[in-house]
Parts: C-alpha cells; structure tokens; sequence
C-alpha cells in the first residue's frame, strides 16, 4: 500500500516557504505520495493555523495525525538537526581542498610546473586568499573573536582589523610574483604572532576558544588546524626569503 502524507505550506506571490519545499522533498525521498495543498494567500494561511492550532507552517499530516513542521518531520524518521550542530573543522577543511583543487587545475592544464616549490606555495597562497576572504565579510565580526586569543590584537585592536588585508595581500603577491621581500615579511610577520597566539592560548593556557580563521561566525575550534595555517605562512615566508639569500 502507498504510503501517503498531506503537506500544507505557504506559497504566496511574495513568498515560497523554503522549509515547505524541504519538507516535500523528504517526504518524497521517504517514499512518501504527497498531496501538497499550497496556502495562496495570508486568509488561508492564517485560517489554516487556527483551524489546527499552529503557529507556523509548514505542517505535515501523515495517516490524519499531524507530525508538524520540517524539523519536526526530520525526528519522525529519525534524522537529527538539519545544519552544522557544535564545533567543526569542516569550513577550514573545505577551503584547504578547494586550495588543493586549484593548485590540481592549473597543474592539469601545465601553468604550473610539476615541482614542489611552486606546488606549495601557490597552495598557501590561494588558502591564504580563500581565508581572508572568509574575514572580509564580516571584518567587525572577525576583529571581535580574533582579539580573545591574538597576541599582538589583544595589546593593538587595530591589528585584528589589518590582519585579513594583510594576509589577502600575502597571497596575492605569492600568486602575483611580487618581490619576495614585498611578500615573505608580510607573510612571516601574521603568520609567526599567528603561531604564539595559538600555541600560548590553547597549548600552554589550555584555553578552548573559537577561531577566527573562517570568519567571526564560525564554529571552528582554535587548535591544530589553525595552528597549521599559521605555519603554513612562516613556512613560506622562510623559504622565500631563502631563495634570495
């Protein structure tokens, strides 16, 4: 026997309910036959909610017992919270890979010679400009979390406000080929009081802190990860300064 569920949601002109659309959508990838009773305007939105006694919509109904709304839907068949739940690795991760992946494509289209040096150092510098691109959306938001843990932006707020540009401009210049002693300094500076930050906050004060790395919203744990990133650019810095001594 077909399984069958009725889903009630808001589709006005100025409005297409997106938790309606979801809520359909997994109702179809449950196998459910959905019999989708769309609300056209506010009179038959707000008459639904007090005909049922709900507050919002959408509101799913399966074999006349009415399961609720989308989250509600996700616990009937047993899936957890939709979205990132807790602290995650997971956006810094992304932005490595996609550094990967670039470094990958001009490799496959031989713009970039088959050697570690240049392999590496345009990986950081496209890691490095994904990242401060992640900052400059929000650079308040950023200055705000990174002053609780930044050595140098704790003593000068100002720094946390100069830091993305700067480490935007340290990539840049990598990839732009710019003189190394415009670019390696930049580099060694952020990312060497970068490196201290971390090592004195979470491995010597023990401290369990967000980082700012991906921007001041994010949920990612201050920790290894971000300690890499900061070695990462000394790293670079040290070996292109080398290359010139």
């Amino acid at each position: 026997m077909a399984k069958k569920a009725t889903l009630y949601r808001m589709v006005t002109d100025e409005h297409m309910c997106p938790y309606g659309l979801k809520s359909k959508d997994l109702l179809e990838r449950e196998g459910y036959s959905v019999d989708d009773q769309k609300l056209t305007s506010r009179a038959e939105i707000d008459a639904f909610k007090s005909k049922h006694d709900v507050e919002t919509t959408p509101q799913t109904f399966i074999e006349n017992e009415r399961i609720g709304g989308y989250e509600e839907l996700r616990e009937y068949f047993g899936k957890g919270k939709e979205g990132q739940q807790g602290t995650t690795y997971t956006p810094v991760l992304a932005i490595f890979a996609i550094a990967a992946l670039f470094v990958v494509a001009l490799l496959f289209s031989s713009r970039l010679p088959v050697a570690p040096e240049p392999i590496i150092l345009h990986f950081v510098a496209f890691a490095m400009v994904l990242l401060a691109l992640q900052k400059l959306q929000d650079v308040r938001s950023f200055a705000t979390m990174f002053i609780t843990y930044d050595l140098l932006a704790m003593k000068h707020l100002r720094y946390a406000y100069f830091y993305p540009f700067a480490e935007a401009y340290a990539g840049l210049g990598m990839l732009a080929k710019f003189p190394v002693l415009m670019v390696a300094p930049v580099s060694l500076f952020i990312g060497g009081i970068g490196a201290a930050s971390v090592i004195k906050a979470v491995y010597i004060d023990k401290r369990e802190l967000k980082c700012a790395c991906v921007g001041g919203d994010s949920n990612v744990p201050l920790g290894f990860i971000s300690l890499s990133e900061n070695l990462f650019m000394v790293g670079s810095g040290l070996w292109m300064l080398a290359s010139v001594l």
